[in-house]
């Protein structure tokens, strides 16, 4: 079984994602947490990010793994690293490069070829599994968005400056060339602005016990 869930930062996905893997028992699985690892080597290996060329020649040597929930990198589990504001900074923009979104989505691909898995994300409802058995888009309101992300205390930034990151972020996003964030026709909406995490976990499994 597959359940694929889409929409911008600070809508829940992680949080709702990771519960309702546990309630199920099935495994989670955070795409963005792969291009927040990539860039996180390119940051620490100094590669200019705006050379595609030589970003992608970088990133197909990086070896990708995804234990327990946590993304491995070349054999170091750097979860705890991933939302570091130098990462932040620059992952819409590595995620940007269509070669690299080949190599992450075909590297998920493998990793959830045996297994019944439910993955958040950008476009994992219209590219990386199109035909997952249940798709949803989650989403909220720009303050909402950045609240969430403040509350996290991941981030040195202020209020305003992540709510001006997110909204750069998701420009970025819903303008690839490929991979754009937006809602699958077939994917069931929900805005968790005024909902808690377990209103939004009991609307999903709803329509899956359905």
């Amino acid at each position: 079984m597959i359940i694929a869930m889409d929409g911008p930062a600070g809508t829940g996905k992680s949080t709702i994602a990771s519960l309702i893997a546990k309630k199920l028992n099935i495994t989670y699985l955070n795409s963005g947490s792969f291009y927040r690892a990539l860039t996180l080597a390119l940051n620490e290996a100094r590669i200019d990010i705006s050379d595609s060329e030589k970003v992608v020649e970088f990133c197909k040597k990086q070896k990708l793994e995804y234990v327990d929930s946590h993304l491995v990198l070349n054999g170091v589990d750097v979860e705890s690293r991933l939302h570091e504001d130098a990462v932040s900074k620059k992952v819409a923009q590595v995620s940007s490069i269509v070669e690299i979104r080949h190599l992450v989505n075909d590297r998920m691909r493998e990793i959830t070829n045996s297994l019944s898995i439910i993955c958040e994300g950008r476009d994992m409802t219209t590219v990386v599994f199109p035909n997952a058995d249940y798709k949803f888009f989650l989403d909220a309101s720009i303050d909402v968005q950045a609240q969430r992300r403040f509350d996290q205390g991941v981030s040195n930034m202020s209020l305003e400056e992540i709510k001006e990151a997110i909204r750069k972020r998701d420009e970025i996003d819903r303008n690839k060339a490929e991979g754009a964030l937006k809602q699958a026709e077939d994917a069931i909406y929900i805005d968790t602005s005024a909902l808690t995490i377990e209103q939004v976990c009991d609307l999903i499994l709803g329509k899956i016990h359905n």
